[in-house]
């Protein structure tokens, strides 16, 4: 059915990207039900009703989403495609969802039967822009709205549908393709980068990084998040009974503190308490809200590793926590599950701005 709201997610996370949509669909009004197989990669809703299906697609936030990487609306199944003309039946399906888009995006889901359509795709991609331009299809106008997404999910089949440029991931698959640098001692860098990408963007970041602030890492070893951090031009307390990384303290930004980072208490505020500690995620959350709410610190993003089972209402836990720890304090909660995360979920929490 037309008006299904497909949902891009990390394999083996489709339970949890189900229970989620469920909740905020009835949040929404919109009931319906969820097709989520196993380590497929993507979970789809479909409404009882298709306009409501196609508000719920309009009108859902998608940064609040936790587990979703990209949302797609309309969400149209195409089955049986020919091997000799898969073109026909896909412009057939775009035709339905308009005539200008701002990008044509073939995409597969995030696993290895996934990746090996990638054999099929790239050859199909201009094709399909040469059939679609022939219709009367604008595929790179910059002043429209959606782009037009094609989503295989196997050689057969595919959803073709649309995402709203400015409520939805910017990156195909929604996965932001971030190099190693050199020079950083551990890979869990990556994770601090992509949060940063994922919850401010790059031009916000760069007001929010800027060189000469200060900022404390609590379970700092290796050091992967404080480097992050002192690359940005930050003076940084990386707090932890383990070693820091001795490239990271050679750039003279980054002090080691040796103490508990559960009982580490800042000589003065600071800009940010970055936080990457494997444990409990409600006691994590309870020490993030604590750092904003007694301001030790402006903003804080922090890790929360997930339990293997009930994880959907371990993370709605944790937001409950941050939500009655702060009260009537104004402040911004955003958590994603984000692609170098694991069996865990980032949050970004600060204090909310004032508006003008």
């Amino acid at each position: 059915m037309a008006g299904a709201l497909l949902l891009y997610c990390r394999p083996g996370f489709e339970r949890e990207c189900a229970q989620e949509i469920t909740s905020a669909a009835s949040i929404m009004g919109a009931e319906g039900f969820v097709k989520a197989k196993p380590e497929s990669g993507y979970a789809v809703f479909t409404a009882h009703q298709e306009q409501m299906g196609r508000d719920l697609g309009k009108h859902i936030d998608f940064a609040a989403l936790v587990f979703a990487r990209q949302a797609i609306r309309n969400a149209e199944l195409i089955g049986d495609l020919a091997t000799g003309d898969r073109v026909a039946p896909i412009l057939a399906a775009a035709l339905r969802q308009g005539r200008r888009f701002r990008e044509l995006v073939l995409e597969m889901p995030d696993t290895n039967d996934g990746k090996a359509l990638s054999s099929l795709t790239k050859p199909l991609a201009p094709h399909l822009g040469k059939a679609l331009a022939k219709a009367g299809v604008v595929v790179d106008d910059p002043e429209a709205e959606d782009r037009l997404h094609v989503f295989f999910i196997g050689s057969t089949a595919c959803y073709v549908g649309v995402a709203a440029c400015d409520n939805s991931s910017p990156w195909p698959q929604g996965i932001p393709r971030l190099r190693m640098p050199r020079g950083a001692p551990s890979r869990s860098t990556l994770k601090l980068a992509e949060a940063i990408h994922v919850f401010l963007g790059e031009t916000e970041a760069k007001k929010a990084f800027v060189p000469g602030m200060t900022a404390i890492d609590l379970g700092a070893s290796p050091g992967g998040w404080s480097w992050q951090l002192a690359s940005r031009g930050l003076t940084v307390i990386a707090v932890d009974n383990g070693p820091i990384d001795e490239a990271v303290l050679a750039t003279g930004q980054v002090k080691h503190r040796r103490t508990d980072g559960f009982r580490y208490r800042p000589e003065e505020p600071v800009d940010w308490m970055v936080c990457d500690m494997v444990e409990q995620p409600s006691r994590v959350a309870t020490l993030a809200a604590q750092w904003i709410a007694e301001g030790w610190c402006r903003a804080s993003i922090f890790n929360l590793k997930l339990p293997m089972k009930r994880r959907w209402e371990e993370v709605e836990r944790a937001q409950s926590i941050v939500a009655e720890a702060l009260g009537t304090q104004p402040h911004e909660l955003r958590m994603k599950q984000l692609y170098h995360d694991r069996e865990e979920v980032t949050a970004h929490l600060a204090v909310a701005r004032r508006s003008r």
